[in-house]
């Protein structure tokens, strides 16, 4: 399965939806967004009416905390975890939270396959212990070109994108 990786979208309406089509377009299955979705039109508007998949969606540090996880709960396919997600997909162990310190310290637990965060814009990727930790860069392009990761759980392979490229 192909799972898009995204953060810091900051109500980028054409990076998002250029973002999203290319997802359709190569069977992007689901997407974890690492927070600073923003808007919660973002959620109503773009990301569920354009995205059949699964969402899997955490709080940055601009959002609206309560109207978008109302909103998130109006879709089937689209689950708010709060400030921190933890998942299994194909057999791994995942997290995700918006802040890299936070990213960090789930790392270390030694408890996940994968750690994913934003919140830097800044694309990153490491090994702590066994835990790959990874952030998608921003896909608003702020600060740096606008990125998201693709992780492929069927090689365990993360691969960046870089918006403009694609």
């Amino acid at each position: 399965m192909r799972i898009a990786i995204i953060s810091d979208t900051h109500d980028n309406v054409p990076n998002l939806e250029k973002a999203l089509k290319w997802m359709k377009e190569n069977k992007i299955e689901q997407i974890i967004h690492c927070g600073d979705l923003c808007a919660p039109s973002m959620l109503r508007d773009i990301l569920a009416p354009n995205f059949s998949g699964q969402i899997h969606l955490v709080f940055g540090n601009v959002e609206d905390r309560d109207l978008t996880p109302k909103i998130a709960a109006n879709y089937k396919n689209i689950k708010h975890y709060g400030d921190q997600g933890e998942t299994e997909i194909d057999g791994y162990k995942v997290a995700f939270v918006h802040f890299p310190d936070e990213a960090k310290k789930l790392a270390q637990s030694g408890r996940y396959d994968f750690v994913f965060y934003g919140h830097t814009h800044k694309p990153w990727t490491e090994k702590i212990g066994k835990t790959e930790v990874l952030n998608p860069g921003t896909l608003a392009g702020m600060f740096y070109k606008a990125t998201f990761a693709v992780w492929n759980t069927d090689t365990g392979k993360l691969e960046l994108k870089i918006l403009e490229k694609i």
